[in-house]
C-alpha cells in the first residue's frame, strides 16, 4: 500500500465513512508486524493528527515544544519513566507538551500519576495551553483531542492482534510538536517510526527500544536508536555502561500503582531514590536534551539532568505546575 492509498483509506476511516464490518476488515489488514510499512505508519499518523483537536498555542511555542512519550505495551511494569523525565526536562527550560492517557497495559498511566501528584488534568484546551505557556509543561489527554477514536476504539478492541493503532499515539501529538523522544516496544519499529516522523515534518527526534523490549532507553542492556537530526535518520545503539551507568536487572525499575510511582518521582527529585531509578531517568532525560538541542551528546545531557535534581529545579518545577494547573 502506497502512502496515498493508505491516506485515502485512513481518511475514510476517520471520516466515519466505513461501517463496522468495513472498519474491522481494514484494521485487521493493518496488523502490526514486520511487514508494516513506513508509508502506512506515516499516512495513518498524518490523517489521525489532521483530525485531532489541536492545542491552541502560538507558533513560537509549537516550534519550541517537545514530547517525551512511549507507546506502552512493553509489559515490563516500570514506573512512569517518561512522565518523570518530562518534568525534569521542563525544569531545565524546555517546553514539554506531553500527550498521554490513563493506564491501558500497566498499573499506572501517565495521567494517573500526574493526577496523584496533584496536577489538575480537567483543564479546558485554552487553559492547558496557558499551563504550557506559564510553566513550560502541559499534559494533553488523548481522548480530549481525538474525537474520531470514540467510534474506532470499540472495533479496534474487538481485534486480538496488535494493529497500527498500537503505535500511532506518540506520532499524533495535538500540539503539533516537531521534536520528540519516543519509545516503542519492539526494535523493528524504531527506524520506521523515525522515518514516518520525518515524512510528517518532524525536525528532531530520537526513537528508542531496548533489547528487552522496553519503550525507554534501558539501563539493563543496550537500546536501539534512530535519530532524526538535520534532515537525516541515523541508527546506533546506546549502552549505559559507556556513560558510567551500571547495568542492573529490569526488576530494579519496576513500579506499581499511581501512588507508588508518584513516590518514586519524589524520591528521585529529593535524591533519595535507588541509583537505578535515578539513572534510567537521567539517561532518558539526556537524550531528550539532545533532541531539544540543549545538549551536545548524552554525557552533556546527563550533566544537565543531574544539575536539575541537585539544585532542586525539578522539585520546584513540579510544585509550579501543580500550583498553576489548580489556579487555571
Amino acid at each position: 500500500m502506497t502512502y496515498e492509498q493508505a491516506k485515502e483509506q485512513f481518511s475514510l476511516l476517520f471520516n466515519h465513512e466505513m461501517n463496522d464490518t468495513q472498519m474491522r476488515e481494514f484494521l485487521v489488514s493493518m496488523k502490526l508486524d514486520e511487514h508494516t510499512s513506513v508509508d502506512a505508519i506515516a499516512a495513518a499518523a498524518d490523517v489521525m493528527r489532521s483530525n485531532a483537536i489541536p492545542l491552541p498555542i502560538s507558533e513560537d511555542i509549537r516550534k519550541k515544544a517537545i514530547d517525551v512519550v512511549g507507546t506502552g505495551g512493553d509489559k515490563i511494569g516500570s514506573f512512569n519513566i517518561s512522565s518523570t523525565v518530562a518534568i525534569l526536562v521542563a525544569a531545565s527550560g524546555s517546553y514539554v507538551a506531553k500527550h498521554g492517557s490513563r493506564s491501558v497495559t500497566s498499573k499506572s498511566g501517565s495521567a494517573d500519576m500526574f493526577e496523584k501528584l496533584g496536577v489538575r488534568l480537567d483543564l479546558s484546551l485554552e487553559n492547558s495551553a496557558k499551563l504550557l505557556e506559564e510553566s513550560g509543561f502541559t499534559f494533553m489527554f488523548a481522548q480530549n483531542h481525538h474525537p474520531a477514536m470514540k467510534f474506532i476504539m470499540p472495533v479496534r478492541k474487538s481485534i486480538l492482534d496488535k494493529t497500527i493503532f498500537n503505535i500511532l499515539g506518540p506520532l499524533t501529538n495535538p500540539a503539533g510538536v516537531e521534536k520528540s523522544l519516543l519509545g516503542v516496544f519492539n526494535k523493528s519499529f524504531v527506524p520506521k517510526m523515525a522515518q514516518a516522523l520525518k515524512i510528517n515534518g518532524a525536525k528532531s527526534t530520537i526513537v528508542v527500544s531496548s533489547k528487552e523490549g522496553m519503550d525507554e532507553i534501558s539501563i539493563s542492556d543496550v537500546s536501539y536508536v534512530s535519530r532524526l537530526h538535520n534532515g537525516e535518520v541515523k541508527e546506533f545503539e546506546i549502552d549505559p555502561q559507556n556513560y558510567g551507568i551500571k547495568r542492573v536487572p529490569l526488576q530494579a525499575i519496576v513500579g506499581g500503582d499511581a501512588s507508588f510511582n508518584a513516590g518514586i518521582l519524589y524520591d528521585i527529585f529529593d535524591s533519595r531514590s535507588s541509583d537505578a531509578q535515578r539513572d534510567i531517568v537521567l539517561i532518558n532525560a539526556a537524550s531528550a536534551f539532545m533532541v531539544d538541542g540543549v545538549a551536545r551528546d548524552i554525557q552533556d545531557g546527563l550533566e544537565i539532568a543531574q544539575e536539575a535534581i541537585k539544585t532542586s529545579k525539578a522539585k520546584d518545577k513540579l510544585k509550579q505546575i501543580i500550583e498553576i494547573s489548580n489556579k487555571l
